[in-house]
């Protein structure tokens, strides 16, 4: 990749900057509110704050975390949360995806 390769990327494509994953996701549920496509499922490890990107099956931004239907300001080891998505992601229930910081 050369270096005008990188200022030449779509808009709409979010782009990961940090190497290592900070917060591991494991989907139970997949459903689409207003438009917005929302993951429900564990935090296996970690922390995840909105921001931060989803990366399995592509990449997308996390817009919102709810837990027990009241919006959060994060989502720590253990909890059951529904991420909120700016973008889409293929991926299937049961399936453990990475998060990483912005």
């Amino acid at each position: 990749m050369g270096i005008l390769d990188r200022f030449r990327k779509k808009k709409d494509e979010p782009e990961i900057v940090s190497r290592y994953p900070v917060a591991r996701f494991k989907v139970s549920e997949i459903t689409y509110v207003l438009g917005k496509q929302v993951l429900g499922g564990v935090v296996m490890e970690g922390v995840i704050y909105p921001g931060y990107k989803l990366k399995g099956g592509g990449v997308a931004l996390v817009r919102e975390i709810h837990i027990k239907n009241r919006k959060v300001d994060f989502a720590v080891d253990h909890d059951e949360a529904a991420l909120v998505l700016e973008g889409r992601l293929k991926v299937k229930e049961g399936e453990v995806i990475e998060v990483y910081q912005s």
